[in-house]
């Protein structure tokens, strides 16, 4: 005989396949209250759709969860959650009145759902934390039609305290506190294990009920107080607002309720469906050289007045597109423009827009367009068009991919000796003041006011800063120092937080160069950042057609005083910190990256890092760094990991530039493991303008 959660599951699957029932639209597939796909508080067997990013905010009874989850593969995903217990001091008055936790959860889709087999995950939440929210889970997933889904699992540590069926696995150890923060395998799939079972059913497009049987226990919550597990039923209701939103009202524990948010992104679409702009102005076809014999003479490059005058005709043309001309030089065949491309978000578009340009402003004896990109004032790449392939192509089926395969990427390699300049582009002044925002938690952040502004001495020599405001916020401000036994080089940051307010975020002099073929290099001398002064010095070899780069940085730093200001530390801390770096390509938008060396507090490791980078921008990753500081040196955390995330905010206006929204989310900030954060860094700058960054977006060259 099947136990009763089993046989309430088996009938309303076996009635429901008797009806037809029109299809319903497209959805992504539910989230939990934990912000990881699943029914109410129960996992389920699903994933999410490749790359999807989503944000969840919950509350249930006097627990509220935050969570930014991501979908790295179609089977592999992540999550980080900022969870809160409220009325912590219910019966223990000398208690703190909250606890909060900061975990990170991993899941990963065994099988996916076919015609007889359902969708099988294997999951572990909170398996590098305090154990709070420990538990490990099998779930698996069938759907009946499009609008009935069943899930059946088994869980351990929390998700198996309620309705154990043994230890298959062994006990579960308790946690010594001197593992927080690092992987608590010795608890994974140990101790007992409970099943669980949940329905979710579509009503229509809009409308879901789902109900679930849980084997949390909430023990933790019970013995504080906080709530009353009266059933393990949970049951629920929940709105689908379009394809990102998704609103969820609850019955918990037959004593609480709960609420949820979710807003769920896909980073390869933008928000407005495309991006806006103004249209590109057709390829100018040449005339036949039998019909104009005369068009093809060469002999126009022996006036004195063509350079300027072609300088100046294709700078009009450009300047509607955002796209500034640094240098021009040319023969009676080839012509090579150099551009700063200051609005485009996509480096195709800024390279098919300038060869537009030159095909209506080059006579036609020009056949060969080089068109090379300026990154802080260096050449990034060299892009080769024939103009004929232009003129044939324009209108060509596939033609983005036709062109592709005549193109030649290469090295930019040095300033022709007979270039034309611009006498009025350097110095340049430029200044703004913007709304700023820091994230610091996915509950925790400030928002403020931005005062930047850069000074362009000469091409590749720039001195730039930047004062911070605060408006208001709830992050740590206490002022208090940190107890760390390492240097403070990163644990008193509610300091700087606090007294550098308004502060000096940077004041930096920055050289940009190119030593040789395939080599950048880049030295930054002054405020480095809001905590650390110094001078840095990186040199990068990156072909433009290979996936591997290898990079060597060195610095030498000072610690700054938390007032903001232009004052070092009381202590007088400084520090000899350098990386040697690997960073390679393995596709699919997935960079690896390598960092081998010397970190601020004195210590000696590695970072690993792996990120996801879309065209439009986007970009998402996680790392984790090991040194030879010990967990118990490090304090909570035991070692630094987190995730970032960086959303261009063009990807939701549809705009062609602008700038974007990021933040980097660690459960501890502590001082092992910290680099110096120098902006600028050249990897990620000349990407953009190389072999996979361009292939992945170069479709946008007729745009």
């Amino acid at each position: 005989m099947l136990p009763l959660p089993s046989r309430i599951l088996a009938s309303l699957a076996v009635s429901t396949a008797l009806f037809t029932v029109p299809a319903l639209a497209e959805i992504p597939n539910s989230l939990n209250l934990n912000g990881t796909t699943g029914l109410i508080d129960m996992p389920s067997g699903e994933a999410q759709e490749d790359a999807r990013f989503s944000y969840s905010l919950a509350v249930a009874g006097p627990i509220t969860r935050a969570t930014i989850s991501f979908q790295f593969t179609e089977r592999l995903s992540g999550s980080f959650r900022f969870q809160t217990w409220r009325n912590w001091n219910e019966l223990d008055p000398i208690a703190p009145e909250k606890l909060t936790d900061k975990s990170f959860d991993i899941r990963y889709l065994l099988l996916k759902e076919s015609r007889y087999l359902p969708a099988l995950t294997i999951g572990m939440n909170d398996f590098t934390g305090r154990g709070l929210y420990s538990s490990e889970y099998v779930a698996a997933t069938k759907s009946f039609g499009d609008r009935l889904k069943v899930t059946a699992g088994l869980g351990w540590g929390r998700l198996g305290s309620y309705g154990g069926i043994g230890a298959p696995f062994g006990d579960r150890p308790p946690l010594d506190p001197s593992d927080y923060g690092t992987p608590n395998t010795e608890q994974w799939f140990r101790g007992d294990a409970a099943p669980f079972a949940g329905i979710e059913y579509r009503i229509n497009d809009n409308w879901t009920f789902k109900g679930e049987y849980s084997s949390d226990a909430y023990v933790m919550e019970e013995d504080r107080g906080l709530i009353e597990r009266d059933s393990p039923f949970n049951f629920g209701f929940e709105y689908q607002r379009g394809p990102m939103a998704r609103y969820g009202i609850y019955s918990l524990h037959g004593s609480e309720i709960g609420f949820a948010f979710h807003l769920t992104l896909d980073p390869k679409t933008r928000a407005t469906g495309g991006v806006m702009g103004a249209a590109p102005t057709p390829v100018k076809a040449r005339p036949s050289r039998t019909a104009d014999p005369g068009a093809y003479d060469g002999g126009w490059v022996t006036q004195p007045d063509a350079g300027p005058v072609l300088r100046q005709n294709l700078a009009k043309r450009l300047a509607k597109d955002g796209i500034i001309i640094e240098n021009l030089s040319y023969t009676a065949q080839t012509v090579q423009i150099r551009i700063r491309n200051g609005r485009i978000d996509a480096g195709p578009q800024a390279i098919g827009r300038t060869a537009r340009a030159l095909s209506h402003v080059m006579p036609a004896s020009v056949e060969v367009f080089e068109i090379v990109p300026i990154v802080n004032g260096i050449g990034a790449s060299k892009v080769t068009i024939r103009r004929s392939d232009l003129e044939q192509l324009e209108f060509a089926a596939d033609n983005a991919t036709l062109l592709r395969q005549k193109v030649i990427l290469s090295d930019a390699g040095p300033l022709a000796a007979n270039a034309v300049g611009d006498d009025g582009l350097y110095p340049k002044f430029r200044w703004g003041l913007r709304p700023a925002f820091r994230l610091s938690e996915p509950l925790k952040g400030d928002v403020g006011v931005r005062l930047g502004a850069s000074y362009d001495i000469r091409p590749g020599l720039v001195l730039s800063g930047s004062v911070y405001k605060r408006l208001f916020g709830n992050v740590d401000r206490s002022g208090e120092y940190s107890d760390s036994d390492l240097p403070h080089v990163r644990s008193d940051s509610s300091r700087y937080t606090k007294f550098a307010d308004p502060g000096i975020e940077k004041l930096t002099l920055a050289w940009y160069a190119r030593p040789a073929e395939n080599l950048y290099s880049r030295v930054t001398l002054g405020y480095l950042e809001r905590m650390h002064a110094g001078i840095s010095g990186e040199l990068l070899w990156k072909p433009v057609d290979s996936r591997l780069a290898l990079g060597v940085e060195l610095n030498y730093t000072r610690q700054r005083d938390t007032d903001g200001g232009l004052g070092f530390d009381e202590y007088d801390y400084d520090v000899v910190t350098g990386h040697v770096s690997a960073y390679y390509e393995f596709g699919n938008g997935f960079i690896g990256q390598l960092d081998v060396g010397r970190y601020l507090a004195g210590d000696y490791g590695a970072t690993v890092s792996v990120d996801r980078v879309f065209a439009n921008g986007w970009r998402v990753g996680a790392f984790a760094t090991v040194t030879d500081v010990s967990p118990e040196e490090f304090g909570e955390g035991g070692f630094d990991k987190g995730i970032r995330f960086s959303i261009p905010l063009n990807w939701a206006l549809g705009s062609e530039g602008g700038t974007s929204l990021g933040a980097t989310l660690r459960p501890a900030l502590g001082d092992g493991g910290a680099r110096v954060d120098v902006d600028g860094r050249i990897y990620n700058t000349i990407r953009e303008y190389h072999g996979t960054a361009l292939d992945t977006e170069w479709g946008r060259v007729w745009r």
